[in-house]
């Protein structure tokens, strides 16, 4: 008896006509639905049961059911998901884009699920409503399905950026624990470093070093904004939280970046702030700097006498201010 058969009958109730009905209708349906299990589909589809697994786990591609012993079973669409999967990566596409272009083929009805059809509000409400369940496999898959829903920095600015805030600002009203936040940051933070490499332009673009201030410890919102860098031709380097000026020195001696862009959410003591960006400052030595976050505005006097920039709150002027910095450092270069 087929594995799907079997799981049917165990579900579908005791015996009598009342029973021998739901057990048709139940085996009806799992038998179209889900047929085969994880071997089978690697033979069928000449992909090894790791790839399967991994392009399940990564991507959400596909996302077959499970027996009540956890035991995949797919179903023929779901093959002919990971035969297109395979026919994509075995041409020359990155499988991250490959699970793109799937999926958009398979659910072309997912721009119309919640919040009057926007598509991106609805996976960041599905990745919360996860976290708050502190479920860690529904987490994953839903934000394995938010990666088919466009290019790498739209789902950060529009689907994980505004999820890890509504997150953020849940556990700082006291309304979800220490662990749902801190599972919910992994899984997400681990997507933002994947989306990140998958986003990095060419070896000739030019390079970003991006990092918190000393006493940070917040650094994911350093990959969404490495994303919006990369879009702009940089390539982003993310040194991560608690960076000291001595730091930022070494990377810059070493990686000679044209900009490097930090984050403060809380200012340092003022009695303290003014060396700090002194420090900072001296340690980007002629590359152009830009300093971003919260507490960005109340240490502008510092940072702009060192010749530094304060971010603007949108994105589109933050643009316009580092090329700005970027082509007044290089006419200073052509005129020493």
């Amino acid at each position: 008896m087929p594995v799907s058969v079997r799981v049917a009958v165990r579900r579908s109730g005791g015996p009598g006509l009342r029973g021998r009905r739901t057990v048709r209708r139940t085996l009806n349906r799992v038998v179209q639905l889900s047929r085969y299990r994880i071997h089978a589909v690697s033979k069928m589809c000449g992909v090894s049961s790791a790839t399967l697994r991994a392009w399940e786990r990564r991507y959400g591609v596909p996302s077959p059911a499970r027996t009540a012993s956890a035991y995949r079973l797919y179903s023929e669409e779901d093959v002919a998901i990971i035969k297109k999967m395979r026919d994509y990566v075995n041409g020359g596409v990155a499988a991250a884009e490959a699970a793109r272009m799937v999926l958009e083929t398979a659910m072309p009805h997912a721009a119309a699920h919640t919040n009057g059809g926007d598509a991106f509000a609805g996976a960041s409400e599905r990745i919360v409503e996860a976290a708050i369940r502190f479920d860690p496999d529904a987490l994953d898959a839903e934000v394995n399905r938010a990666l088919s829903l466009g290019p790498a920095v739209t789902i950060f600015e529009r689907a994980l950026g505004p999820a890890l805030e509504r997150i953020g600002d849940l556990w700082h009203e006291g309304k979800i624990t220490v662990a749902q936040e801190h599972l919910a940051s992994q899984v997400l933070g681990a997507t933002l470093q994947h989306l990140l490499r998958l986003a990095q332009p060419g070896e000739s673009g030019r390079r970003v070093l991006l990092a918190s201030f000393a006493d940070e410890d917040h650094v994911l919102g350093l990959f969404g904004i490495g994303l919006r860098f990369c879009s702009w031709g940089f390539r982003s380097v993310v040194l991560g939280p608690r960076t000291p000026p001595a730091a930022i020195a070494r990377a810059v001696e070493s990686l000679a970046p044209e900009l490097v862009a930090l984050s403060v959410s809380i200012p340092p003591p003022p009695s303290s702030a003014r060396e700090l960006i002194d420090a900072y400052a001296d340690a980007c030595r002629d590359a152009a700097w830009i300093v971003g976050g919260a507490a960005a505005a109340a240490l502008r006097p510092f940072i702009e006498a060192r010749g530094g920039l304060v971010a603007s709150s949108e994105i589109s002027e933050i643009r316009a201010q580092v090329e700005s910095a970027l082509l007044a450092r290089r006419r200073r270069k052509d005129t020493n």
